[in-house]
């Protein structure tokens, strides 16, 4: 039986603790303030990256890891014993974090890698890590492994309501602000995984409406089915997922396990501390 490695970045957002319990390891993406470059999870944590963003009022700027960095974690993975690797890569339509991956393979000739452009992000890629590793626990083959990841991305949801503008207008990615600008910094935008990444759905005026309304499209969303996996997203903001997630669950079954999952930053520079959302896989 081949012995498969299975690989991810920290866009996956998923808990150190279950990527241990799984043996999945994460390579980094990068976070640069001015010259000085951390990688997420292993030297800045959201809390950390925004306890200097707000101090310094400087905002950095993320880059996918390098193919070194991905060679550095294919190289500990055959030396472990593994046979093959699957790697899992953030949505090539936000990051080069699949191409870095790909390209690291030229530095293994004849080994068996294959690289997977997820076309996801945060949990919706970490649900797929998950089935992928579990699947190859199972004594899968290669072809078995990916498409158990790909079936599991069909099926998963994601919503989440950011607690403020702020560090979206700091990031230069918000187009306009004008007189408008009070008002325009107490939206509570939704956004939801569409075609690859983040994308806005909705702006709602209170943080209170803006979890009743993540809440609803959970439920639609669901469609009665039940839920065989779920993570509550956030930033920075511990006490009001643990809010969010009692309320979810008070209107959509939850299963028994609910990690909960910061969403790491690499992504949540653009998400803002106090982002609360959740992620879920549907049932069939």
């Amino acid at each position: 039986m081949t012995n498969y490695a299975i690989i991810t970045d920290t866009d996956s957002s998923l808990p150190t603790d279950v990527a241990a319990r799984y043996n999945i390891r994460q390579v980094p993406i990068n976070i640069h303030f001015g010259q000085e470059t951390f990688r997420a999870g292993v030297d800045i944590d959201d809390a950390a990256l925004f306890a200097r963003i707000d101090r310094e009022g400087v905002f950095p700027t993320s880059s996918a890891p390098s193919p070194g960095q991905f060679a550095e974690a294919y190289r500990a993975a055959f030396e472990e014993g593994a046979d093959a690797i699957v790697c899992f890569c953030v949505s090539g339509e936000v990051s080069a974090t699949y191409s870095a991956g790909v390209t690291a393979c030229d530095e293994f000739p004849g080994r068996d890698i294959t690289v997977v452009d997820t076309r996801s992000l945060t949990m919706g890629q970490g649900f797929m890590v998950l089935a992928a590793a579990e699947a190859a626990a199972a004594g899968g083959t290669k072809d078995e492994i990916v498409a158990r990841a790909l079936e599991i991305r069909e099926r998963v949801h994601l919503y989440a309501a950011l607690s403020t503008l702020k560090y979206l207008a700091m990031s230069g990615r918000v187009e306009t602000l004008s007189a408008g600008v009070a008002n325009l910094l107490n939206i509570k935008p939704i956004l939801t995984l569409r075609e690859g990444k983040l994308d806005l759905l909705e702006r709602i005026r209170t943080q209170r409406k803006a979890w009743r309304r993540v809440i609803e499209l959970a439920v639609e969303a669901a469609g009665g089915r039940p839920v065989e996996r779920m993570a509550i997203l956030h930033v920075n903001a511990l006490a009001e997922a643990r809010e969010f997630e009692a309320q979810l669950c008070g209107s959509l079954p939850c299963p028994e396990n609910v990690m909960l999952a910061e969403l790491t930053p690499g992504l949540s520079i653009y998400g803002g501390t106090g982002m609360v959302g959740v992620a879920f896989v549907a049932g069939e």
